[in-house]
């Protein structure tokens, strides 16, 4: 255990505690009010919950540290066919919340397959990939993890969940850029994509789909939501401001937030970051949003040093997977782009996102500890 320690890179562990600390913290704080006048339950109802998804989400963790990546081109396979199965399933036995088919009961867990298959497509392109690499597969092979890519788009854009569709199709993209391919070849691929969606673009305009409904069409009027402020365009996003003009420099102090009290209907959520502002004031929001700049950093870092195509892949992904969390989120609540509903890692609630964020930043503590074993072992071989 403490050779495992000394591997792994510890200030991304100390944020990854530290922002769930805060994160169980101010889910208590942002859902009190709601819990008791909105859902009739306990003022520390949320908090509770989370509290069990953030425990469980750090021994499956624990569990994650001890397996070697080597075991992802087994296993990342059936997650992906798991994930997809049951993105399927939705449509027949979800539950519908937030206008949007989402969530399969389990009973004693609401599990949502689009925040898993972020995670299982990020591990199965980087197994995917490395096999091609190392086997000189031919050009159409690595359209695969693509056309899978486009297949999770379109059930979870069905859905309808256009945020988390986006996330999926950035992912895709961004983390493909990163699979050291011959240039020539990943033009090629480049090339071939965009023609795809040149085409799939085409026939969903002339199809007359209803891929996106009324209410996510409305959501394209984002800017100057206060001036719509009696509409569902602008009224959350316009009290998410009037949190940012009452925080000030120092905020209100903790759990005295007036936004909270319905005003913002989902605080806790997505919206959480505002009432953190509110509360403990802008220059406490500052140093939260440079803390995930920091997060970045270590994670790019970590990216440049592992020494195996797989691990780099995953670290990239799992770097676009958090900043594409981190760009939607706040630009939504800023009004700077369309509000689709994407919670913030390690703050927001939410059990699925919760599980995978957490359980991912210990896949790359994983990557770490191999990287520096293989780091050592080639310095003693040098000797």
């Amino acid at each position: 255990m403490q050779i495992l320690f000394r591997r792994i890179d510890k200030p991304l562990l100390v944020l990854t505690i530290l922002y769930t600390i805060i994160g169980l913290v101010m889910v208590l704080s942002a859902s009190s009010v709601s819990a008791v006048l909105r859902y009739d339950v306990s003022t520390y109802y949320f908090f509770g919950k989370q509290l069990i998804y953030v425990i469980g989400a750090y021994i499956i963790g624990f569990i994650v540290l001890m397996i070697p990546t080597e075991k992802y081109k087994y296993g990342g396979f059936i997650y992906l066919i798991a994930i997809l199965i049951s993105l399927g399933l939705v449509f027949s036995y979800g539950i519908i919340a937030g206008g949007a088919q989402s969530w399969l009961d389990l009973g004693f867990f609401n599990f949502q397959p689009t925040e898993f298959a972020k995670t299982a497509l990020i591990i199965f392109m980087a197994t995917f990939y490395e096999n091609s690499i190392k086997r000189h597969k031919p050009f159409t092979y690595n359209l695969i993890p693509i056309i899978i890519a486009i297949v999770i788009f379109v059930f979870i854009a069905k859905q309808p969940d256009f945020g988390g569709a986006i996330i999926i199709a950035g992912i895709t993209f961004f983390t493909f850029l990163t699979v050291p391919f011959p240039k020539k070849s990943k033009v090629k691929i480049i090339k071939h994509l965009g023609i795809a969606l040149i085409v799939g673009a085409f026939i969903l305009l002339y199809s007359r789909s209803d891929l996106f409904n009324s209410s996510q069409l409305q959501r394209l009027q984002f800017q100057a939501p206060c001036s719509r402020y009696m509409e569902d365009t602008g009224y959350q996003v316009c009290n998410g401001f009037i949190a940012f003009h009452n925080g000030g420099l120092f905020g209100v102090g903790l759990g005295n937030s007036t936004q909270k009290y319905l005003y913002l209907p989902e605080a806790h959520t997505d919206f959480i970051f505002p009432i953190i502002v509110e509360e403990l004031g802008l220059i406490v929001g500052i140093l939260i949003i440079l803390g995930y700049v920091y997060m970045l950093y270590r994670i790019l870092k970590l990216a440049k040093r592992a020494d195996l195509i797989r691990n780099q892949i995953i670290c990239y992904g799992t770097f676009i997977y958090l900043l594409l969390h981190l760009l939607i989120n706040f630009l939504g609540i800023l009004a700077l782009i369309p509000l689709t509903g994407v919670p913030l890692p390690f703050l927001s609630y939410g059990g699925s996102f919760c599980l995978n964020v957490i359980v991912m930043m210990f896949v790359l503590q994983r990557i770490s500890f191999e990287t520096a074993k293989n780091e050592e072992k080639r310095e003693i071989a040098n000797l």
